[in-house]
């Protein structure tokens, strides 16, 4: 048995202590996902706090025979999804851009000019992110800013593999339509983005 299955087996039997142990060892990717999510670091903040409060009171819900990661960014990315709703029911915009994707980023970006080039494209993929639906949203920000494969993205949507690729491919689909309608990419853009795998 791992340290880890060691610490929920306590932490189900009501220890604290043991349940800091595992916001201790989950709280960076925790609060990475909600930040990704989200896109400001104070609600990021607050949704991660909402995360592990609502895993600790639903751990006689968790299943072992899953990952307790993946049911943990499951509770994460679900609490962020009912902020996003939220926000557009007030009719609130998502201005702040997402943090810079890895590959818009390269040792020839600390100049102002390429420091330009890129708050463009942030502000660009943040345009056309916003206007997807949320499950579109979650799974692409799922699937290639958190990195999460296929499966993992099913497994937390409780869905399965073959939908979430039509998601991204619908994503990917309506990314390229919305950007270039509203002049945000150019038609080559437009076919790397709905190339995109």
């Amino acid at each position: 048995m791992n340290e880890e299955q060691v610490w929920l087996d306590e932490a189900r039997q009501g220890d604290k202590a043991a349940f800091g142990k595992l916001v201790e060892a989950y709280q960076t990717p925790v609060y990475n996902l909600a930040y990704r999510m989200l896109n400001n670091a104070g609600e990021a903040e607050e949704a991660a706090q909402e995360a592990f409060i609502r895993a600790y009171t639903r751990l006689d819900s968790y299943d072992p025979a899953h990952k307790f990661s993946t049911w943990m960014l499951s509770i994460t990315s679900n609490y962020c999804i009912d902020i996003i709703r939220k926000r557009r029911a007030l009719l609130l915009s998502i201005d702040e851009p997402l943090p810079p994707h890895p590959a818009l980023m390269s040792d020839n970006s600390k100049g102002p000019e390429a420091q330009v080039v890129m708050n463009q494209q942030q502000e660009m993929v943040q345009a056309l992110l916003s206007e997807l639906p949320e499950d579109y949203r979650e799974t692409v920000v799922l699937r290639y800013w958190y990195d999460l494969s296929y499966e993992e993205i099913a497994e937390m949507m409780d869905t399965t593999v073959s939908a979430i690729k039509s998601r991204l491919f619908r994503a990917r689909r309506l990314l390229a339509e919305v950007g270039q309608a509203n002049g945000l990419v150019t038609m080559n853009d437009s076919m790397v983005l709905t190339a995109v795998s």
